[in-house]
């Protein structure tokens, strides 16, 4: 699938490190280094602008080393940009550590995994149907 691009950034296009990976890394476009103290939020700028075709979103997800080594997560994971946004892409970081963080320019920050998806209607009626789990809810299935 071709996603068009406007790269207003000084960053490469995002490409996927893989034949099968499932994301491409974005990368910080930024005139000087941000400092994220421990628990604050930042909208991180990447430069890019996308049209995605109808039935697609990109889902920006946290890059795995940056949670793990750094406790650096994407802040509304996954944030969903929908098929007729067209500002830039932006990558709500938020530092969960108890160390402030730089993000440098060119940083990867995050991966965006393109998806399809479904629009539903809602149907209202007067029950739904019986399953064998019916209500049961968080922790329901139990441990086995």
């Amino acid at each position: 699938m071709k996603v068009k691009v406007v790269n207003k950034g000084r960053q490469p296009l995002p490409q996927y490190a893989t034949p099968q990976s499932a994301g491409m890394d974005l990368r910080a476009n930024l005139d000087e280094p941000v400092t994220l103290q421990p628990l604050e939020h930042r909208l991180i700028p990447t430069g890019l602008y996308i049209a995605l075709p109808p039935g697609y979103e990109a889902q920006v997800r946290p890059r795995s080393g940056l949670a793990l080594k750094h406790g650096i997560t994407v802040l509304n994971a996954p944030g969903t940009i929908d098929a007729d946004y067209r500002g830039e892409v932006g990558v709500l970081l938020v530092n969960l550590s108890q160390e402030p963080f730089v993000v440098n320019d060119g940083e990867r920050i995050a991966q965006m995994v393109i998806a399809r998806h479904e629009q539903g209607e809602f149907v209202e009626v007067d029950a739904l149907d019986e399953t064998e789990r019916g209500a049961g809810g968080y922790g329901h299935t139990g441990v086995k």
